[in-house]
């Protein structure tokens, strides 16, 4: 009995030792449950406080680096552009520019030839005295091959399509729609043109205006690449039944809708988008419903020696942006590439583009000289 009671005694001992020991145990196992909470916590704060960090990192030097470059631009006082843009329309984005930043644009238009001419000719010259070239597609790679351009990444060019971007020119602005315009006070719209074919009726001989294509290298380029819409004999064919038309030649495509407006001429190869912008000025104009157009691209970039390179910035940075490319579209009846901006003419949605072929100087000077002998004046 005696035996049986102190066998009882170590059990009931082992098993308050047990029990202590359990307690132990289930208050490590708590305390380390806590531990591994409490490091997740601390986990999960520090990769939230990394990664906003991280977002303060990425957009901090975008809204510091625009306040430091607008301060550098003001600096500068004035940006000198060089273009092909209308200048009323340009007048519109440099008051809008001007309002913004209290920066001074002086603008000088010409055509894509002469814009090109002129800044390459002062480029050369060792005297620059441009900040900002915006002009044609072709005109513009050239220029970007004789090296006069600087590479800028304008933080504008995120809104812009991703096939709208040239790897060295930046975001193609707006595309340029080559099509026929004509006076519908004079023409009515159920006998006007349905074709380029029908330009080559007899009604339009010598009342046809379209650029010079031995001075105008978008006519050049216009005329060279009509073979995407017509194959190369039926092309080469229409391009002498045009010159057989007696057209008037003129310096670019403005002038070649002027024509039209005032009534010296009935048709004219210009811009499509000349219909909207001088039809919203009360002229009489109007543009042929082709199945197809062919077209180009603008680019705008920043002179390598720059006078006013931060001025020459600011304004790429504005020409890209929202109110900029609206003021084109609405005012301009431009054909934007910004996404979400359309220009309001009518059955814009319908036309169907076709891009221009690209031609390099020796590509240009063969094609001169093969139109030389075909547009005798």
């Amino acid at each position: 009995m005696v035996a049986y009671m102190s066998s009882m005694r170590l059990v009931v001992q082992s098993q308050g030792r047990l029990s202590s020991f359990n307690a132990k145990l289930n208050l490590a196992r708590s305390s380390i449950m806590k531990q591994k909470k409490r490091s997740l916590r601390l986990a999960r704060n520090s990769r939230f406080v990394l990664l906003m960090g991280l977002v303060f990192f990425i957009a901090a030097p975008a809204s510091a680096q625009d306040a430091t470059l607008l301060e550098a631009a003001k600096k500068d006082g004035q940006i000198v552009a060089y273009g092909s843009l209308e200048s009323d329309v340009e007048a519109a984005i440099s008051k809008a520019f001007r309002k913004k930043t209290g920066i001074e644009v002086k603008y000088w238009r010409g055509s894509a030839t002469k814009v090109m001419d002129r800044a390459l000719g002062e480029y050369r010259a060792g005297r620059p005295l441009f900040d900002v070239i915006l002009t044609n597609d072709n005109p513009m790679q050239i220029m970007w091959k004789d090296g006069i351009f600087a590479k800028y990444d304008s933080p504008a060019a995120k809104d812009f399509h991703r096939e709208a971007i040239d790897p060295n020119l930046g975001p193609r602005y707006r595309n340029i729609i080559i099509g026929v315009v004509y006076n519908n006070r004079v023409i009515k719209p159920a006998e006007a043109p349905k074709s380029l074919e029908d330009l080559l009726k007899p009604q339009y001989r010598g009342k046809l205006a379209m650029p010079d294509p031995l001075q105008h290298t978008p006519t050049t380029q216009w005329l060279a690449s009509l073979q995407k819409i017509m194959g190369k004999e039926k092309s080469d064919k229409y391009i002498r039944g045009l010159a057989a038309m007696k057209p008037i030649l003129v310096e670019s495509f403005i002038p070649a809708t002027e024509r039209v407006i005032i009534g010296e001429a009935l048709v004219a190869i210009a811009f499509v988008r000349h219909a909207f912008f001088y039809g919203q000025k009360g002229a009489p104009l109007d543009y042929v419903r082709l199945e197809k157009m062919l077209g180009d691209g603008h680019y705008i970039a920043l002179n390598n020696k720059a006078p006013h390179p931060n001025a020459g910035k600011a304004y790429i940075d504005f020409f890209l942006d929202d109110e900029s490319m609206n003021i084109l579209a609405k005012m301009g009846g431009e054909f934007v590439n910004r996404k979400g901006i359309y220009p309001p003419l009518p059955d814009a949605d319908k036309i169907r583009f076709i891009e221009m072929l690209d031609l390099d100087k020796k590509g240009y000077e063969e094609k001169i000289k093969e139109y030389a002998k075909i547009f005798v004046r």
